[in-house]
This record gives C-alpha cells, structure tokens and sequence, in this order.
C-alpha cells in the first residue's frame, strides 16, 4: 500500500469516527447497560422515561447550538427557563389566562428575552459570557420577584387537561415530548445547513472580520440567533410547567450544564468541527443513555453532576480539537 493511500485511508477512517464516534458510543453503551439491567433497562417503559426525562434539557442544548454556531454563548437559558415555566404557572393559576395565550405569550417572551441578549452582545459590544450571565441574573431577580421565592401550586381543579397534555400525551407508543425535541432538530438542521442564515452564522463563527468583508450583516444575523435560542427557552419553559405542574423558582438552573454538555458535544459530532443539531441529538442520546445506566446501577446522588460536568470538559476539549482539525484539513487542501 502506497504511502498516499495510506494517508487517504487514514483520513477516511478519522472522519467516520470523528463523525459517527459518539452515534456507535450510544449504541455500545445502551448494549452494555442492556445486558448489565436485562429486566429494567431495553424496555419500552424505560425508553419512555428516557425519552420524557430528557426531552426539556434536548430542546435546550438544541436552542444553545444556535449561538453557538456563531461562536457566541447563551448562559442566560437556565434562568430564561426557570422564569418561562413560573410565568406560565402564575399566568394560567393566578391570574386565570386561557392556557393557549399564556403558552403564546410566554414563548414570544423568551424570544424577546433573546433579542434582547443579542442587542446587549452586538451593540453594546459585551462579551456573551459576561452579558448572558447579568441578563440570566436579572431574569432570575424577576423570577423571585414573581413568586416572592414559593412555588406557584394549581387550586383543587387542578391545571387544564388540555395544557398538561402537551407533556405526557403519547404519539405512537412514544412521550409527544421526543417528537418535539425531532422536530426541533430537522427545523434547525434546515436552518443551519440549507438556509442563508445558517451559511452567515457559521461564517461569523469561524472568522468574523471574514465575515465583515463578505458583507454578512453580523449584527442581525447574532441578534436572530440569540433570538431563536431564547424562543426555544420560552417553549421549554411552558413544557417545564406542563410536565411539574407547579411553579418552582429555582428549577431552570438545573437544565444549564445538561443543555451545554449537549451542545459543545454535539459539535464533535456527524459534522465535527461546527455546531450542528443532529449532533446535538446524537450527544444529548448518548447523555441520556449514560445517565439512565448510572442511575439504574444504583450511583449515588452526587454522581449525576461529576458526570455532566466530566463530560462538559471532555467536550470542551473535543470540540477545539475537532475545530483543529478541520483548520489543518482545509490548509492542507
């Protein structure tokens, strides 16, 4: 075999795993856990839950991809969650909304709350860690101001039927939740891979003043992402309340590690190198599976966030090398 070949056989072999590594580490670990749990762990039930328990963190790592995609991040989501879902509680409990207009406002709610974090990183020229975590710590001041720091708790009727449906109703065996989290993903697959927008953000991502020149209109095209991130938060946000059923202050924080681990590992993913949503899906799978083992094995309480924040670094480190990677490979070309 000729050194070319080699080195052409080579390269085949580092894209498919680079590409597809976390899709067979998924499957090798649902086998493994299969065969460890054979009663508990391939059953429909328990798919299920795995589907249901982690469809909100799945729509929130998806609506992070977005910024990221730009090279700018969003940690304002948790707390745009955690108000999203109280606001949704207080509006349709306290103050006797239809549910409908309650959801509706709430999610433009949130995509204004993005618009808003846009503007902050563009036009006041704020890095989007530094301007994400104020805009995050103010919608979490509105939060306890909302809820004077309790729960929001439905009255003996309980919440409409029809809004809580929106959560635990099944559509082909399957929580309606996982079909959400799928077309979530197909829409930004679209959006990002086939759209002008999609082609700009990632143009910005990997090298703005490129960007510039190209003509690429970055303020707006940040702007709309940051406003896609935070209408994803605001519909999770409402899918929050429907799955709890109360409204509790300080639950979005909870969903912020998931949702990143999700999105940076997807980036390592089916296209490596970039943000892109099906290898967000792929990375929030493997998250899922890996935790549903964990915790069917009988782990400890503590072990879920070592987990997260282990492979929150494990990404972090993944996706600047896949980034490498991809440089090297196009200098090359």
């Amino acid at each position: 075999m000729s050194a070319r070949l080699r080195h052409l056989v080579g390269h085949r072999v580092g894209h498919l795993v680079g590409a597809y590594g976390l899709l067979a580490l998924t499957v090798v670990l649902f086998a493994a856990f299969s065969l460890a749990l054979p009663r508990t762990f391939p059953t429909l039930d328990n798919v299920s839950a795995v589907l249901s328990n982690q469809s909100i963190p799945a729509l929130l790592a998806l609506g992070a991809t977005l910024p990221i995609a730009a090279g700018r991040f969003d940690l304002s989501i948790g707390y745009g969650l955690g108000l999203a879902h109280v606001l949704t509680m207080q509006l349709i409990v306290a103050e006797g909304w239809p549910w409908p207009l309650a959801c509706l406002v709430v999610v433009l709610g949130g995509a204004a709350a993005g618009v808003v974090n846009g503007l902050v990183v563009e036009f006041a020229r704020i890095d989007s860690f530094i301007a994400t975590l104020g805009t995050g710590s103010i919608m979490y001041a509105f939060t306890g101001a909302l809820t004077g720091g309790a729960r929001i708790v439905p009255g003996p009727h309980g919440l409409p039927p029809a809004f809580t449906a929106l959560y635990d109703s099944y559509l082909l065996g399957l929580p309606v939740a996982a079909f959400y989290v799928l077309a979530l993903t197909v829409l930004l697959w679209v959006l990002l891979e086939r759209l002008p927008l999609g082609r700009y953000l990632y143009v910005i991502g990997s090298n703005r003043r490129a960007a510039d020149l190209l003509g690429v209109p970055v303020r707006r095209c940040i702007t709309c992402a940051f406003a896609g991130s935070g209408l994803v938060t605001g519909v999770a946000g409402v899918l929050l309340a429907a799955e709890q059923q109360t409204g509790n202050p300080s639950v979005g924080l909870d969903y912020l590690l998931p949702a990143f681990v999700g999105a940076l590992l997807g980036s390592t993913a089916i296209r490596p190198g970039r943000a892109n949503a099906p290898g967000t899906l792929v990375a929030v799978s493997v998250l899922a599976v890996g935790l549903a083992g964990i915790e069917q094995l009988g782990a400890q309480f503590w072990v879920t966030p070592l987990f997260n924040g282990a492979t929150l670094l494990i990404a972090v480190g993944l996706a600047g090398w896949a980034a490498r990677r991809q440089v090297r490979r196009r200098r090359t070309a």
